[in-house]
């Protein structure tokens, strides 16, 4: 996630729970996969790009593939195998198999003699439905401080946990009127990953994502029904998931001077365990200047989406703009309060010295909220170069709303028009990513440096960088190296396993995430962290089946280096699987 975790406390944790350890000793070499091929477990769409892959060692005869109809066996598609080779970041000779030709909706199953066929694989228009619901709803089983009734949860219902009715104060977020020890109340909101903490910048980062998927794509979200309590109540289903964590948001900011806490804690990481048998105390700890900036950006954002439902939320808007407005101040007037973590707490970080971009970010979303063009950076003042956003990243945030509301942006003359930076700067991070793609031998994005703690986070952020470059451009690769990361996390990878609990014919089975660990099987729909050849947890795991870079993933409770979970990593899989569904063009356009 964002921060190792330290060595002493893997036994505690794994002590704290009888269904933790079954879950370990679940975890064994089946996992390991074996040459065969690797595809899109879950699907793909008609109009769509269709890659799959098939690792060396393959079979002498293998020079042709087929699709046939997983119901009767028929041959539906034949295609030539592409030459081989190597992806030096598996050490692998790879041979991809193109059946982007068939179009026709059914369930099918890829061939190759001498191996064995893949498993049933879906086309269809509705392919990722499924994805977007699992991944949506992965928040709705994240929650803190709500009882997970039956009827909601199935199987995984639940007491509540951390009813965070009674935080404390804590001696760095001390001000003249909340005081050392204070009590505040600040319920609701998501679990941030593996732990039981809530922390604003990651929130950031990850509320947004959501709402920039319901911003840029309402009609498709206004029909996806997620069976959680809210239901029916008038509200999108994304937008009340999302409105768990944004009321938690608003607690944490401080009503006396607009800051806000940076993170709400324990000292120390909670056990192995489900949250309701979880006691420790709780704290907010101090303010920071990322924390106000992010908080900013996300309450601007939400005043503008939430406008359209005063009736469900009144007043809702109005208070997020203000609260925008008031951390922004805040900000400004502390534009330098970098997080330092206090002697007596433990837990993650989220620290960032670099926080030009969150000024970025901030200032772009409550231009668009606002219309106030005061709050626009000097264009030239801005960085050369757009980056794949990250928590730590945020200038791509601000470029994606901009872009998204480009008829607002003022078109002065000369090379530092906003008008023109922003499509042309997004455009140019689309073209780099997709160039990737390209001339990569196993058709990725992802380059060596792009293999580090969420791996898989960083596919999904470029492939929403693809597709803000696609809308803007309608260059259809840019589309299709977009489609290849849903792929890639969804099975067509080196480690031939889905990336996505609960998804695909060989999921991520043992995530380490708490409630997890303490239901003793994977809550699905989570998106784990994914190869990482750092390996910062190799002291207290077992054996990591490969060390190569990009099979360098254990599917095991106890690895937080590559098989964690996280608020913000499944943001983009909400965004990407919803966006290709979207804005793939029908079969019959391709």
């Amino acid at each position: 996630m964002h921060r190792p975790t330290p060595a002493f406390q893997i036994a505690p944790w794994l002590a704290a729970s009888a269904a933790a350890l079954a879950l370990l000793a679940s975890a064994s070499a089946a996992d390991k996969p074996s040459p065969s091929l690797q595809l899109n477990q879950v699907g793909y769409l008609p109009g769509g790009a269709k890659w799959a892959a098939l690792s060396s060692p393959a079979p002498a005869q293998a020079d042709g593939f087929s699709v046939v109809d997983a119901r009767t066996g028929k041959t539906v598609f034949t295609g030539t195998l592409g030459a081989a080779a190597e992806w030096p970041l598996s050490k692998e000779a790879v041979r991809l198999a193109d059946f982007g030709a068939l179009r026709a909706p059914g369930s099918y199953q890829l061939r190759v003699a001498g191996l064995p066929d893949s498993a049933p694989f879906s086309i269809s228009d509705t392919a990722y439905e499924a994805v977007t619901r699992a991944a949506v709803r992965a928040y709705y089983l994240n929650r803190a401080s709500i009882e997970l009734k039956p009827e909601h949860a199935g199987e995984f219902a639940r007491p509540a946990g951390h009813p965070d009715t009674v935080v404390r104060i804590h001696a760095s977020a001390a001000g003249p009127k909340r005081k050392e020890g204070d009590l505040i109340s600040s319920p609701k909101g998501w679990y941030d990953a593996g732990d039981y903490n809530k922390y604003i910048v990651n929130s950031g980062i990850t509320v947004y994502t959501l709402l920039a998927a319901y911003e840029h794509h309402p009609a498709y979200f206004q029909k996806l029904a997620l069976n959680i309590p809210e239901t029916g109540n008038g509200l999108p289903d994304l937008l009340n998931e999302v409105l768990w964590n944004l009321d938690w948001m608003l607690t944490m900011q401080d009503p006396d001077d607009g800051g806000v806490y940076h993170k709400l804690t324990d000292l120390r990481f909670d056990g192995m365990q489900l949250p309701h048998h979880s006691k420790t105390e709780r704290y907010v700890v101090m303010k920071t200047t990322a924390a106000a900036l992010d908080f900013a950006a996300v309450m601007a954002q939400a005043s503008r989406v939430f406008k359209a439902f005063e009736a469900q939320r009144p007043g809702l808007s109005a208070r997020a703009l203000k609260a925008a407005q008031n951390a922004w101040a805040w900000a400004k007037a502390h534009p330098d309060v970098r997080y330092r973590q206090p002697a007596d707490v433990r837990t993650g970080a989220y620290g960032d010295e670099d926080l030009r971009d969150e000024f970025v970010w901030a200032a772009a979303e409550l231009f668009v909220s606002t219309g106030d063009a005061s709050y626009l950076p000097a264009p030239q003042q801005l960085p050369p170069k757009l980056l794949v956003p990250s928590w730590n990243e945020v200038a791509a945030l601000g470029w994606m709303t901009l872009a998204h509301h480009r008829s607002l942006l003022p078109d002065a003359p000369g090379p530092f028009s906003l008008a023109k930076l922003v499509p042309t700067r997004i455009t140019a991070l689309a073209q780099e990513l997709a160039d990737d793609w390209q001339t990569s031998p196993y058709r990725t994005t992802l380059r060596r440096s792009d293999f580090v703690w969420g791996s898989n986070a960083v596919v999904m952020n470029q492939a929403m960088m693809l597709l803000q470059g696609y809308e803007l451009t309608g260059e259809r690769r840019m589309l299709d190296a977009a489609q290849a990361a849903l792929d890639y996390v969804l099975g067509r990878n080196a480690t031939n396993i889905s990336q996505v609990t609960g998804l695909g014919s060989n999921p991520a089975k043992n995530p380490h995430h708490r409630p997890s660990g303490g239901y003793g099987k994977a809550v699905p729909g989570f998106l784990v962290g994914g190869p990482n050849p750092n390996l910062q947890d190799k002291a207290q795991c077992p054996p990591y089946p490969s060390t190569e870079v990009a099979k360098a993933y254990l599917d095991h409770l106890c690895s937080f280096a590559s098989n964690e979970i996280a608020i913000n990593w499944n943001a983009p899989l909400v965004y990407v699987s919803a966006a290709l569904e979207a804005l793939t063009p029908p079969s019959e356009k391709k």
